[in-house]
């Protein structure tokens, strides 16, 4: 027990000497127990209690959330990690990996934007170097895993000196969306967004056209508008039609049972019109009947009375 304690105090034992491929292996080994110790170390003292220090680096033209999932799992990839961000600028862009849409100034203002960065590294260096990871106590370097290749133009990985120190952190790309997308989505409608910014107001000479194109494009500009109002109007003119035949239709459907309806209305009142007529006929005969039996009665009256007169007048003879 004691001898394993002096040996853990007197530190890591020597390197093999047996060959220089164990010499290698023992001290790749013995890199990754360093870096080990210093991101999952739970003992006192301020290095252990610092925030692991991860760097990313890249070009980050036209910054989009592919970029911004890279950098968040790259902040992740700890519990306290510090994320610095290195982008190169357009001198060594332009060199090595061609011309950006976004100057170096505006993809340095773009990641200070981004939640997940804690702090960027301007005119970042192409190859990490064990020089830049001491100048910044970079712990590690995050990236997805596909080799890079390096100033020399050749097949060499820019992070392979890093991955042997075995302080790469491998962070995955997003599928179906890149820089490279982007570009070739505006060059494939390369037509569509001249004509759409000639009419918000840009020349000619902002948008790098000839005269003759910019006239050709205005014309189909025109075009493309007249023909956009005939099709709004035809859009129209079918939802009318398309209305008027739905009603054409629906009343085609509803006309039988509008017409019995209406017969049946039409009937109701005439059967209500003639019981009228019919009541108001038997009134008027009933009133009719009673004057005549009046005029009757009337009349036998007369007729006693004119006899007791007679008889009157000849008792006054006698």
């Amino acid at each position: 027990m004691a001898d394993a304690k002096a040996e853990a105090a007197a530190g890591p034992a020597p390197a093999p000497q047996s060959s220089q491929e164990e010499e290698e292996d023992w001290k790749e080994a013995e890199g990754d127990v360093e870096v080990e110790d210093r991101a999952t170390s739970n003992g006192g003292g301020e290095e252990a209690d610092r925030p692991i220090r991860v760097y990313a680096d890249g070009i980050y033209d036209l910054f989009h959330f592919g970029h911004a999932r890279s950098l968040e799992q790259a902040k992740k990839s700890f519990p306290n990690a510090y994320l610095l961000v290195g982008c190169c600028n357009d001198e060594l862009t332009h060199k090595y990996k061609g011309r950006t849409v976004m100057t170096a100034e505006e993809r340095y203002e773009s990641l200070r934007h981004c939640k997940w960065v804690d702090e960027v590294i301007p005119d970042a260096p192409w190859v990490v170097t064990k020089e830049f990871l001491d100048k910044h106590n970079i712990d590690f370097v995050a990236h997805d895993s596909l080799p890079y290749a390096d100033a020399s133009g050749s097949a060499y990985d820019v992070y392979d000196f890093v991955k042997k120190l075995g302080k790469f952190k491998e962070t995955k790309r997003t599928e179906g969306i890149s820089t490279s997308d982007i570009i070739m989505r505006i060059i494939k409608d390369y037509n569509e967004y001249v004509m759409r910014n000639l009419a918000r107001g840009y020349s000619r000479n902002d948008l790098g056209v000839s005269y003759v194109k910019e006239k050709r494009l205005r014309v189909n500009m025109g075009l493309k508008t007249l023909r956009d109002k005939v099709k709004q109007h035809q859009e129209k003119v079918g939802e009318k039609w398309s209305t008027v035949a739905k009603l054409q239709e629906e009343w085609v459907e509803n006309a039988d049972r509008w017409v019995v309806g209406f017969l049946e209305k039409f009937e109701e009142g005439c059967h209500s019109m003639g019981t009228a007529i019919k009541e108001r006929i038997q009134e008027r005969l009933k009133s009719q009947s009673s004057k005549d039996f009046s005029l009757l009665q009337y009349d036998s009256d007369d007729d006693d009375a004119y006899e007791e007169y007679e008889e009157d007048a000849e008792d006054a003879k006698e």
